[in-house]
């Protein structure tokens, strides 16, 4: 009887012996397969995050062009005066009340420290027709 265990274990060794690379082969293209099902989804999702960040870009530009558009709208001179005169209670200056100085630039220095300032360029604006 010692013949024939001894005979089993032996052939159950050969038998795994030579089903090892079988094994080793299977477990090698299995672990390629899973690697390669994973990246594909990877990047499938990749996609998909792009669309959206692409469709979130063009929904941002569009809000962005519609608010220039709103502000260019508010910001208009005649919607302005027109503001200015009925909630405000504004009016256009008699043309001699308007009158523009030009400044001095802070950076600017006088040739003498004592002497004083005169002004320059004075000028008085008159408009054709008062509003």
């Amino acid at each position: 009887m010692t013949q024939v265990s001894a005979r089993n274990s032996a052939s159950v060794t050969t038998v795994l012996l030579h089903l090892l690379p079988a094994v080793l082969l299977f477990t090698l293209f299995a672990a390629v397969g899973i690697l390669h099902v994973t990246s594909r989804v990877l990047v499938v999702d990749m996609g998909y995050r792009l669309s959206k960040a692409e469709s979130e870009g063009h929904s941002l530009t569009r809000e962005n062009d519609r608010l220039k558009l709103e502000l260019a709208t508010l910001k208009a001179p005649a919607r302005l005066e027109k503001l200015a005169k009925e909630q405000l209670g504004m009016m256009m200056p008699p043309g001699s009340a308007v009158v523009s100085v030009q400044p001095q630039l802070p950076n600017t220095r006088r040739q003498n420290p004592g002497e004083t300032r005169k002004p320059a360029g004075l000028r008085v604006a008159e408009r054709e027709n008062a509003r």
